[in-house]
């Protein structure tokens, strides 16, 4: 007969992936529930739209989705969200890469002024920067423009970079930067040909947080963009609402919509993000 030290190893054996099981599956609809709600009413009759039950549509429809596509101008406004992201995020890794490296590697003084530089401006609260930079992007004429949202994102994606590529460039081996000096390459050389391959996981994270800040930000391009010329995506889902009505399948069409390509990026680079992550075995 078993014991009851057993007998309770066993009950322990058996409850405990139970227990996992249940709470992951309770974070996964709290953090997938939004989406999934969106995604309903996107394929909701109108007349569905606004009652309960049924929860689940009976009669989906892609009207709504037809609509966003075909008498919007949301096309337009996501390739002006593709152009400020992929902007602001090749700025802020390049331009954070050589900060990082300098911090990380070279013999320079006030490394960790410049760090704290860094966090602070990543703290600083947007909105208190909105009229500084509202009457600066005006006395450049760059409103209703394209780059002065990518040098405002780029400047607020910059900081999170530097800190990120700090740590990646701190946990290649120092060796390997010295060993490329001895060959002969120069700082930015050696940057290029010996630190960056063996740290893309963490580049390619940096990347990925700086895009999707950029894709998502709204304060910025609501405040300096005045037509659809410079319009980006999140702002032209929350202008949808009409004067009487507010169309909620076409705003949460328009929402899945957006939130696609963020999930594809994901995907595709779901490797390197895991790795760049997870990194930190080694310390240079």
């Amino acid at each position: 007969m078993r014991t009851k030290i057993e007998w309770r190893a066993s009950l322990s054996a058996g409850v405990g992936p139970a227990v996992r099981g249940v709470s992951l599956t309770l974070v996964v609809l709290v953090c997938l529930g939004p989406v999934l709600w969106q995604l309903l009413t996107s394929v909701k009759p109108d007349a569905d739209l606004l009652r309960l039950p049924p929860i689940l549509p009976e009669h989906p429809t892609s009207a709504h989705y037809r609509s966003v596509l075909d008498h919007s101008p949301l096309v337009r406004n996501l390739l002006n969200s593709a152009v400020v992201a992929a902007s602001a995020t090749g700025l802020a890794v390049g331009l954070g890469a050589l900060c990082a490296f300098a911090v990380a590697r070279l013999p320079i003084k006030g490394k960790s002024a410049v760090l704290g530089l860094a966090l602070s401006i990543s703290m600083f609260p947007p909105i208190a920067a909105i009229s500084p930079l509202y009457l600066l992007v005006r006395e450049l004429e760059l409103r209703d423009t394209l780059a002065a949202l990518i040098l405002t994102h780029t400047t607020f994606a910059l900081p999170l970079a530097v800190w990120i590529l700090t740590g990646v460039f701190r946990q290649v081996p120092r060796e390997l930067y010295w060993a490329a000096r001895v060959d002969g390459c120069g700082p930015v050389r050696a940057l290029v040909s010996v630190i960056l391959p063996p740290a893309l996981p963490g580049v390619a994270v940096a990347a990925l947080l700086a895009f999707i800040y950029s894709w998502n930000e709204f304060m910025f391009a609501l405040t300096f963009s005045a037509t659809e010329a410079s319009r980006t995506a999140p702002v032209a889902i929350a202008l949808f609402p009409g004067l009487h009505e507010t169309p909620w399948g076409e705003m949460a069409a328009a929402s899945i919509i957006v939130t696609v390509p963020i999930v594809l990026l994901a995907l595709v680079f779901q490797r390197q993000v895991v790795t760049g992550l997870t990194a930190g075995g080694v310390k240079g």
